[in-house]
């Protein structure tokens, strides 16, 4: 095969656990585009956690936020938006209830939450470079919610409000963690594959050339349509089955090595 366009997830793939971006990562994506190889990111995080990692790598085609939901262009202009249906934000919220979670909300380029405490909340600070608007209430942002996340560190509890969310709207939303603590519901075309696709669309570059990297079940749809996919080594087994090859893990700059060991070779070949 050949390789005309690399796509990489961003949080459990390009970064490190602490949202570092490695030298060595950087380095390889250099090699990459020296190599005449055009690079870009896909994730589930918002425009402006993506903004930084802009320079840094190079990257001067689209890229695509909140798991392909907007795709922009390098100097922040969205180029097109996909907002989660309003009866689904509705029935979703329903489907929690009480249940002891955080929940946030991604909407108008700004991160609602109904907590600014706990780890998972400094580590979002990071990720979106932003800090949360503290609300306990979101019926005014339902008809332009970008994305809805879940927040628990009970696996179990999170498994049930996934099952029990993809049961009811798993037609008409893309619902899917995006880390084991967090369940991401985003629009029905902002899953991962319908947003390499666009990308891939828009740089007339056939999908059977474009390699991804990714590690989570989000990442999946993406893999399913890319003509090569390389997961981190840290993935669950079952999104390892997924792939075509596994890398080392994120915090052992596996995008650095998917990059030299399985993609600038075929480019090379």
């Amino acid at each position: 095969m050949s390789i005309r366009l690399v796509v990489s997830d961003v949080d459990g793939t390009l970064v490190r656990k602490d949202k570092s971006l490695s030298p060595q990562v950087i380095a390889a994506v250099k090699r990459l585009r020296e190599a005449g190889v055009p690079f870009t990111l896909i994730s589930a995080r918002p425009m402006s956690g993506m903004i930084p990692l802009i320079k840094p790598l190079g990257i001067d085609i689209p890229l695509a936020a909140v798991n392909g939901g907007i795709i922009f262009r390098p100097d922040g202009a969205v180029l097109s938006a996909c907002h989660v249906e309003r009866a689904v934000v509705e029935g979703v919220f329903a489907i929690i209830g009480d249940a002891p979670v955080d929940t946030w909300v991604f909407a108008d380029q700004r991160w609602y939450a109904t907590s600014d405490q706990g780890v998972h909340v400094e580590h979002e600070r990071v990720a979106s470079a932003q800090s949360p608007v503290l609300r306990d209430e979101f019926t005014d942002l339902y008809d332009r919610v970008d994305k809805l996340t879940i927040v628990s560190d009970d696996a179990a509890l999170l498994k049930g409000l996934a099952e029990k969310a993809k049961a009811k709207f798993g037609s008409a939303a893309t619902i899917a963690q995006s880390q084991t603590y967090y369940l991401d519901v985003t629009g029905i075309t902002a899953n991962k594959g319908d947003g390499v696709a666009a990308l891939a669309k828009m740089l007339g570059i056939d999908m059977a050339d474009v390699a991804v990297f990714g590690d989570m079940e989000n990442d999946v749809p993406m893999f399913d349509r890319a003509g090569f996919s390389v997961v981190m080594g840290q993935a669950p087994d079952a999104v390892k089955a997924k792939a075509d090859e596994v890398s080392s893990s994120n915090e052992e700059d596996g995008v650095a090595h998917a990059i030299d060991a399985f993609v600038l070779p075929k480019v090379t070949a």
